[in-house]
This record gives C-alpha cells, structure tokens and sequence, in this order.
C-alpha cells in the first residue's frame, strides 16, 4: 500500500474553548459599541467554529406513509433575518455553539476563512456567538475585508484596514 499523506489538523490542540482576549473583547463590546475595532481587531486572528448540520438530501415514504432520511448531507449553516439578510454562524467555542443546537458539528476555522466562506455564499454578514453571551455581527467593509485577508491597523486615532504585503 503507498504512503499517504493526511492533511494535520490546522489546530491540532484545540479543546474547543474561547480565546480569552477575543472574549474580553467581544464583551466590551456589548457593553460600548464604540469598541467595534477592537473586537474585529481581537477577530481577525482568532480560530472560530463554524457549525455543520445533518440537512436531508433524499426522503422517502414507507408503506406506512411515514417519511425517513434517506440520505443526508452536511452543511454550514446560513440563517435569514426578517428583512432577508443573510448570516453564517460562526462560533468562539463549542459551549457556545451548543448554547445554539448541541448537535451542531464544529468545524475549527481561521476568522478569515469564515468571512470568506460567507461572502462566498452570498451572505450578509458572518455572525459570531448569535446565541451569546456576547456577540458580533461582522458586515459590509469589514466583513469583505477580512475575506480578503486585509489587516485592522491602528492609525492615530482611527483603525483602518490594510492589504497584506505579498510574502
């Protein structure tokens, strides 16, 4: 049999627990929206997990007239305001996620490739801890830059974001 390689885990220590500085920061947040920075600033390099559900792809009717699965998919999962505006949740630790279905799958991601995958499904805006205690709703400009990888700076005053120097 040939040798394979597996891709590592890209967090193979992971015990499913919020970063503690982008917890503080989120829930400074909550409390002064002004600190809206800061937060994205503490999210841009943090790992979130973004949940996947069972979502039936074929049912079938028995005799009996009872439906059953027969076969599913998984999925990330996108959820619609009233207004039609569309989020994909992201969570900072797996309690949190739970808080929100304790049957979610977690799957551990970098907060870039969570924004990219929402601006990728044609999201709205990608939605950190939806369930609490404190969260984050990350849209617009800020949500297409970290997509694209782009850096929160301070400058003076103010924070904007930059593009990354090519390595």
């Amino acid at each position: 049999m040939p040798d394979r390689d597996l891709l590592a885990p890209a967090y193979p220590d992971d015990d499913g627990s919020a970063d503690a500085a982008l917890t503080a920061a989120l829930t400074a947040h909550a409390a002064d929206r002004m600190l809206l920075p800061q937060a994205l600033g503490a999210l841009q390099d943090a790992r979130l997990l973004v949940p996947v559900v069972a979502v039936a792809d074929e049912v079938e009717v028995d005799e009996q007239g009872l439906a059953r699965e027969k076969s599913s998919d998984m999925a990330a999962v996108l959820v619609q305001g009233p207004g039609g505006r569309r989020g994909l949740l992201a969570f900072t630790a797996t309690t949190t996620m739970a808080a929100w279905d304790p049957a979610a799958r977690p799957v551990p991601v970098p907060a870039r490739t969570a924004a990219l995958a929402a601006v990728q499904d044609g999201a709205d805006a990608l939605l950190v801890d939806l369930a609490g205690p404190a969260s984050l709703v990350v849209e617009g400009d800020h949500l297409r830059a970290l997509a694209a990888g782009w850096r929160l700076v301070r400058i003076g005053d103010d924070h904007g974001w930059v593009e990354p120097t090519p390595s």
